[in-house]
């Protein structure tokens, strides 16, 4: 396919090349600007961002071992369809990491950590609700800041490169957004977190991280092409139950 430029996604030819490429091409693919089975090729990628192919090669490489390109020797390189139990596997591992991350912060009980996440849901409820873009970059800010304000950085730049999948969902489902749902729930995280209620903030972000479960058959058949299933069906997720707290 025909790779077209776009100014939000250009180069700066001054910067490392390869992690600028592998950015680019990694949000082309969540975000279905590159949909899955779509062909891709270095030369056409080198000569779009005016580089070298090596860069392209070990973009493509990188982006392989996250699942996201599949690089078939002489024949080419196509975009993964989404992996149903990859997309299962990211959530349940990212529910399990951020519910130790909201305990923490739950014992820790910082004032300045509450009045950044409090400014965080002013912009959020203040943006346009069509704007499902926004909101997801908003919804990794708030994500991010969390991970960050239990000095647990490292575990979150593990769990970008786990959700790439569920990224994926995500996009597919902007015009489906329910905003309104995920704003009330991260004001209950926050509550719980304000409140110093250890297992609270555990129900509350657990629930938070099971919404996307709720829409996925719905997502799954509206864009069946899309996605690889086991044996072309969608088995049920399984989650272990929520334990401990209640969510105001």
């Amino acid at each position: 396919m025909k790779i077209e430029r776009y100014s939000a996604w250009e180069l700066d030819h001054s910067a490392p090349i390869t992690p600028q490429v592998t950015r680019i091409l990694r949000e082309r693919v969540i975000k279905n600007d590159l949909k899955p089975g779509d062909r891709i090729s270095e030369s056409e990628v080198a000569s779009t961002y005016d580089v070298s192919r090596q860069p392209v090669r070990e973009a493509f490489i990188k982006l392989a071992d996250q699942g996201l390109l599949e690089i078939r020797p002489q024949r080419g390189t196509i975009v993964t369809r989404i992996g149903y139990f990859a997309v299962l596997d990211a959530r349940f591992l990212r529910e399990a990491i951020e519910a130790d991350i909201c305990k923490i912060l739950a014992d820790a009980r910082s004032p300045d950590l509450i009045a950044e996440l409090r400014a965080q849901l002013a912009r959020q409820n203040a943006l346009d609700r069509q704007d499902a873009d926004g909101f997801i970059q908003l919804d990794d800010l708030f994500h991010r800041t969390l991970a960050e304000a239990a000095g647990k950085a490292g575990a979150w730049r593990q769990i970008e490169g786990l959700k790439s999948q569920m990224d994926r969902v995500r996009y597919l489902s902007l015009g489906e957004f329910r905003v309104d749902t995920l704003i009330a729930q991260h004001c209950a995280v926050v509550d719980r977190i304000e409140a110093g209620d250890i297992a609270g903030a555990n129900s509350a972000i657990r629930f938070h991280l099971r919404e996307v479960l709720k829409d996925l058959p719905q997502i799954i058949e509206a864009n069946a092409r899309f996605f690889d299933l086991p044996d072309g069906d969608m088995p049920p997720p399984v989650n272990a139950p929520i334990q401990g707290g209640t969510i105001a």
